[in-house]
């Protein structure tokens, strides 16, 4: 997965991200949509992330993927 500066992360637009909220969890490209992916899934189950964040965070990872 390629670096993700902070200049370059703070210029994407909300829709680049899984929450788009509080800009969490970038989709600039294929390797950040499948890492997002596994992160969604790591903080379901630390309890820090609910079941439909991640659904919609995977949906949106998995139209990147062409999955």
């Amino acid at each position: 997965m390629g670096k993700l500066k902070a200049a370059t992360r703070n210029s994407l637009p909300g829709s680049e991200f899984g929450e788009p909220g509080s800009r969490k969890y970038p989709m600039p490209d294929k390797s950040h949509a499948a890492n997002a992916k596994a992160r969604a899934t790591q903080m379901v189950e630390k309890g820090k992330l609910s079941s439909a964040a991640a659904s919609r965070i995977r949906a949106k990872a998995n139209r990147i993927l062409g999955e």
